[in-house]
């Protein structure tokens, strides 16, 4: 199983990892086959996430995933974040070996899920 350079840099080289203080929504998903699990704070100024931070617990490509993840989506509209998904979350750390695909599901799906808590805040 080979990762990419850049999902390797990610993973030994975590961005926005940790508990965002003040964080208008949080979410968490785990996987208790494997083990992995997820929590994402966000920070929304506008309709736009202007923080997204994550811890999680996993393999290489949940690490490097959720990393990814809170990159592509800062500065993104809560819109356009609900709309990104885990392909394009792959792609942009050049791919992840196809057996390992399966746990790039929770970066976007938890990110998803913290959207959905802020609205419910909101009601």
């Amino acid at each position: 199983m080979l990762y990419t350079k850049k999902a390797l840099d990610y993973f030994y080289n975590p961005r926005n990892v940790g508990e965002l203080t003040g964080a208008d929504a949080t979410a968490q998903m785990g996987e208790p086959e494997c083990g992995d699990s997820v929590r994402v704070w966000i920070r929304v100024v506008d309709d736009k996430l202007e923080e997204v931070t994550f811890k999680a617990y996993g393999c290489p490509a949940v690490i490097s995933c959720c990393s990814m993840m809170t990159e592509l989506a800062k500065g993104m509209s809560l819109l356009q974040a609900q709309k990104l998904t885990d392909d394009e979350v792959v792609q942009a750390l050049d791919g992840m070996p196809d057996e390992k695909l399966h746990c790039s599901v929770f970066a976007a799906e938890v990110l998803h899920k913290t959207i959905d808590e802020y609205f419910k805040k909101k009601c």
